[in-house]
């Protein structure tokens, strides 16, 4: 059973990285018309997801609040990417290279799918 503890955690931590997603955003949005803050949050997110992990399940593996509010509240509420990344490269780690190439590409073209298709029917059906 999750303790309330965690809960605390993975929100307090959560806040924090939607919080300075945000100000990522406001502080890069005007400098590109590509989307930057994005592409800045996910990189800083999967850089911070792998080192992290790293760093605590090798030095404190019994430190479960702490790895949910960084890594599921903090990088989560900041980026999902991270996740996504740091599990493809635990496939890459275990051997499993073919879960990790379908990982990649039922996540990106998913996504993308998902999005135009949730798009399309706002479009459609909402506006």
């Amino acid at each position: 059973m999750t303790s309330l503890a965690s809960f605390i955690s993975v929100a307090a931590g959560g806040a924090i990285g939607a919080s300075l997603r945000f100000g990522v955003s406001v502080w890069l949005a005007p400098a590109s018309k590509f989307p930057l803050p994005t592409l800045m949050v996910n990189v800083l997110g999967c850089f911070f997801a792998g080192m992290v992990a790293t760093v605590l399940l090798s030095k404190s593996p019994d430190s479960a609040n702490a790895q949910l509010f960084v890594i599921t509240g903090l990088l989560g509420g900041f980026t999902t990417f991270s996740a996504f990344s740091l599990e493809t490269l635990r496939f890459f780690e275990a051997g499993n290279s073919g879960l990790a190439l379908l990982n990649v590409v039922a996540n990106v073209a998913g996504s993308l799918l998902a999005v135009v298709f949730g798009w399309w029917l706002a479009r459609s059906f909402l506006l």
